[in-house]
């Protein structure tokens, strides 16, 4: 692996671990698109570069999310409650998924990626208010929407944070203890995509590159992991101090943008 790559890999750890940490969103939203871009300049084939960038992403989110929870965690943000009968629906949706995704070709998996960025990135942006008397759900439903999730973060890739975040939000929850929550949820979450992709990669892959353990690319997800570790707490100490507003809109622009890097990436 040349310098250029080395680079370009602590470059995105850096502003992954930096925006999961500050969005709850575990990076992967952002890692996808550009580990797309990378892998298509090192030749990977175009038949199977979008499911590397994804198993590649979520191995990197593993350890994004546990620095980004660590970090709400100390902050006394994270509703433990609702993380606990998320993760197990979270982790058999997301798991689950990956078999799906391996069946689906990359231009395929690039559309539903960018049509699902883009949905959640106008719906943040409309900042609809839900209704005062909303209460949180009960662990049946809560249990139910993390299944959901995590079929949807294993599709993508991401940690859940772009779903659990306006879900949350949505049963009046403050908008900071909510990435704080979804930060937290993010890791089982990563852990059982990162399973799944590599027992997939390793059932399907063909001729894939130097390094690799299934769909994942080990030296992008140390160089990546490497950076982000240490950025994803300071993201998280960005969040519980910019205004609430900020922070939707922020999300709202990244997330519209990197859907149509994705498809100019691939299509």
């Amino acid at each position: 692996m040349g310098l250029e790559w080395i680079v370009a890999f602590l470059v995105l750890g850096l502003v992954v671990g930096f925006m999961a940490g500050l969005l709850g969103i575990g990076g992967g939203g952002i890692m996808v698109p550009v580990l797309t871009s990378i892998f298509l300049a090192q030749g990977v084939p175009v038949e199977q570069v979008v499911h590397m960038a994804l198993g590649t992403s979520m191995a990197s989110i593993v350890f994004t999310s546990f620095a980004s929870m660590r970090a709400h965690h100390k902050k006394g943000a994270v509703m433990w409650n609702v993380v606990k009968v998320m993760a197990g629906g979270v982790i058999i949706g997301t798991f689950a998924a990956t078999f799906l995704a391996t069946y689906m070709k990359s231009v395929h998996l690039a559309i539903f990626f960018a049509i699902f960025m883009a949905y959640v990135s106008i719906q943040m942006a409309i900042d609809k208010k839900p209704k005062p008397s909303r209460e949180l759900s009960t662990p049946v439903s809560l249990f139910s929407v993390g299944s959901l999730i995590g079929i949807v973060s294993a599709l993508v890739s991401i940690g859940g944070g772009s779903l659990t975040v306006p879900y949350l939000v949505w049963q009046n929850i403050d908008l900071k203890r909510a990435i704080a929550t979804s930060a937290a949820i993010g890791f089982p979450l990563s852990i059982a995509g990162t399973v799944g992709y590599i027992v997939n990669g390793m059932m399907h892959a063909e001729g894939g590159a130097e390094m690799m353990l299934g769909f994942v690319y080990l030296p992008g997800v140390l160089l990546i992991s490497l950076v982000s570790y240490f950025t994803a707490p300071l993201g998280a100490k960005m969040a519980h101090t910019l205004p609430v507003g900020k922070l939707k809109k922020i999300f709202a622009l990244l997330l519209m943008i990197l859907s149509i890097k994705m498809l100019t990436s691939v299509i």
